[in-house]
């Protein structure tokens, strides 16, 4: 049933009727509206990309692009982990409002069909929607579609690809059951997951130049399992055997962090960000083509940080450093992204230390193309159009926050706690081990001198604000019958 809507609306989409109701009442279609491409890679920590410095990976369309817009150095993702991240844009709320992660129940802890989320906002002012890649919000069977996306390539219950290359559902590991995609059915041996996404989002935007769109590509590269292309592959065990990295521990260990990978040596992830990199250059290769480029407003960014951290021996991606641990975790390195944005005649070549946070791509974008905003809907999204068009204060007043109640301290090393950034200072309160650890992330980017005894009323003052933010989004806090329960299972494990 659910392919048979998804044909429909598709041809809603390509015949012209897809916004629904007489063609007298439609808004119209027109190309001078601003266009939108989002631009969303899966793991991509904050140094996977050339111009943060890595030295190993290669994204020079990446780079291109980022070097024409505004790259903001301190652009965080809500969570460290995807689901609650993706949460977080989709609906412009923090994840904890709706106790993402940690809370069952039919009714909460999921992705509800009455969010007015981002895709929603775009379509009810005319745009068409687009939606291509890793969804991972369907644990209340609401898919893209449901969430105003005219359009869903392989968005669904799936975190993962049971392989990169064709049958995407079946994994190469008998030990890895991941979540069926669909909508990718139409494949041939040899094809490459991110490929494929990439071609079937230029058949929409070729098939859409006349309109005004909003592309959400949402890739499930650089996310395991490692593959890569041949090519690739190989190019880069060359480059590692001819620039070996330097000797010594491949692995660090910093307080109760786990295990954190200390060097970018892994050829295939290597191999899976250049292949996101000719995405990403193919898509913009395409608006100068048809020349929507001056008309396309380009947001690139990550869910959250690196897979760098671990509790167990499982193999790791990338790393993070300077930023501190990764995927999982509250400190810099889990929650810190690359995010840069190309806004035609508006963004200049720059960079600004004004942070923001995952929530807040929701009103900026809708600020951006002019359309309403909607206050009731983005909760906790704040818009930083001022900042892209020149205003590029620090943001000192606003704290942001994280909340993380279910940990993996085997998988990625990780303890429950909430924190809160405000200005140049972050506290992270561990509060199942009533321990705080506070950070000037001005003059410390990796989280090492703890400062909480040493400057108590800053301390004070960010945990009142911790604390009266939890209670007021109603944050899931584990009992210590869970807690014990957990450990359990995490015992039973080592």
């Amino acid at each position: 049933m659910r392919i048979l809507i998804k044909l429909f609306a598709i041809f809603y989409v390509f015949t012209g009727l897809a916004q629904g109701g007489s063609q007298k009442n439609k808004p119209k279609l027109t190309n001078d509206k601003p266009n939108v491409i989002f631009f969303l890679v899966d793991d991509f920590g904050w140094k996977d990309v050339g111009y943060n410095g890595t030295e190993f990976y290669e994204t020079p369309n990446i780079d291109k692009i980022a070097n024409e817009g505004m790259k903001f150095n301190q652009a965080y993702a809500a969570h460290p982990r995807c689901v609650p991240s993706r949460f977080a844009m989709i609906t412009g709320k923090y994840p904890a409002r709706e106790g993402i992660p940690g809370k069952g129940g039919k009714d909460s802890g999921k992705l509800k069909r009455s969010e007015f989320g981002i895709a929603k906002a775009f379509k009810a002012e005319g745009y068409v929607t687009f939606f291509a890649g890793k969804w991972h919000l369907a644990s209340a069977e609401v898919y893209p579609e449901d969430q105003g996306f005219d359009v869903n390539i392989g968005g669904g219950h799936a975190g993962a690809p049971g392989s990169y290359f064709y049958p995407y559902n079946k994994s190469k590991n008998k030990n890895h059951h991941a979540k069926k995609m669909e909508g990718l059915e139409d494949g041939k041996e040899g094809d490459y997951l991110t490929d494929i996404l990439t071609t079937k989002t230029l058949s929409f935007i070729k098939e859409n130049k006349n309109k005004p769109f909003f592309v959400y590509l949402s890739h499930y590269g650089v996310h395991t399992p490692f593959e890569g292309k041949d090519k690739y592959n190989k190019k880069y065990k060359t480059k590692l055997k001819k620039n070996p990295v330097p000797s010594g521990p491949d692995y660090l260990r910093v307080g109760s962090t786990g295990e954190t990978k200390i060097k970018q040596d892994n050829p295939i992830y290597a191999s899976m960000i250049q292949s996101v990199d000719d995405s990403f250059g193919e898509i913009t290769d395409l608006l100068d083509e048809l020349g929507l480029t001056k008309n396309t407003i380009i947001v690139f960014t990550s869910d959250h940080g690196g897979l760098s951290n671990r509790g167990n021996t499982r193999r790791l991606a990338t790393s993070n450093l300077p930023l501190r641990a990764g995927k999982g975790h509250n400190y810099d390195g889990g929650v810190r992204v690359p995010m840069f944005v190309k806004w035609p005649g508006v963004t200049k070549k720059s960079e600004t230390n004004f942070y923001i946070t995952g929530t807040d791509y929701y009103p900026t974008l809708l600020e951006m193309t002019g359309l309403p905003l909607r206050p009731e809907q983005h909760l906790d999204g704040k818009s930083f159009k001022n900042t892209l068009t020149g205003n590029r204060s620090i943001n000192t007043d606003r704290p942001i926050f994280w909340h993380s109640p279910v940990p993996r301290p085997v998988s990625t090393g990780d303890r429950a706690n909430t924190a809160v950034r405000k200005g140049d200072f972050k506290l992270i309160d561990f509060y199942e081990e009533n321990r705080l650890e506070l950070y000037n992330i001005k003059n410390d980017i990796g989280e090492i001198k703890n400062l909480a005894n040493k400057m108590p009323t800053k301390r004070d003052e960010l945990l009142k604000l911790i604390k009266d933010w939890r209670q007021d989004v109603g944050a899931v806090i584990r009992t210590e019958e869970q807690i014990l329960k957990d450990k359990k299972k995490e015992d039973k494990k080592k």
